[in-house]
C-alpha cells in the first residue's frame, strides 16, 4: 500500500485493516519525492506506522524512491492496495491502474471503497488544518495526534 502518509489518517488505518484478511502479507511503503515538500519527515512518518501496526504480524512499513512500479517490482507483489474517496480519485487511480498493467502485467491493482464516515478524510485537509492550528482529532489516529504540535500542547 503506497503513500505519502504524510500524516496518517484514520481511512489509511481502515483500509489496511479491512485489506488484511485478504492477504498474506502487506507493505506500507512511503513513497519519497524529492520534488514534493513533506509537512513531517520521513523517519517520523515510518515511526509512526510501525507504532501503528506493531501488532500485526502481516504488516511491514517500508519506503523507497521513484515510480510504485519498480517498487512492487522489487519487492515482487502482485497486487496494489489503493483507497478511493470519490469519483476523483476513482478517475485518477483507474489511469493509473490501467498505465501499471500495460507495463507490468502483473500486478494487480485491489481498491478499496472509503467508508462513507471517512470519505472526506485525506492528508492534504490534514496537513492544511495542521497548518491553521484547526483540530484534527478526528482525523488522525489517537497514537498519531499527541506527537502533532499544537494539539499534543
Amino acid at each position: 500500500m503506497p503513500g505519502s502518509f504524510d500524516p496518517i489518517t484514520t481511512g489509511h488505518v481502515d483500509i489496511v485493516y479491512r485489506a488484511l484478511p485478504l492477504f498474506d502479507r502487506i507493505i506500507i511503503a512511503i513513497g519519497v519525492n524529492s520534488q514534493k515538500k513533506s509537512l513531517f519527515p520521513l523517519d517520523q512518518r515510518l515511526n509512526w506506522l510501525k507504532d501503528l501496526f506493531a501488532d500485526e504480524p502481516k504488516v511491514q512499513v517500508d519506503h523507497y524512491e521513484g515510480l510504485t512500479l519498480q517498487y512492487c517490482r522489487k519487492i515482487e507483489a502482485k497486487y496494489l492496495i489503493r483507497g478511493i474517496r470519490n469519483a476523483a480519485d476513482f478517475d485518477y487511480e483507474r489511469t493509473i491502474s490501467q498505465i501499471n498493467h500495460t507495463v507490468a502485467s502483473e500486478l494487480e491493482t485491489v481498491f478499496f471503497i472509503a467508508r462513507p464516515h471517512l470519505s472526506h478524510v485525506s492528508s492534504t485537509i490534514v496537513r492544511e488544518l495542521i497548518l491553521g492550528n484547526g483540530d484534527i482529532s478526528h482525523f488522525v489516529p489517537a497514537e498519531i495526534l499527541r506527537h502533532i504540535s499544537p494539539l499534543s500542547d
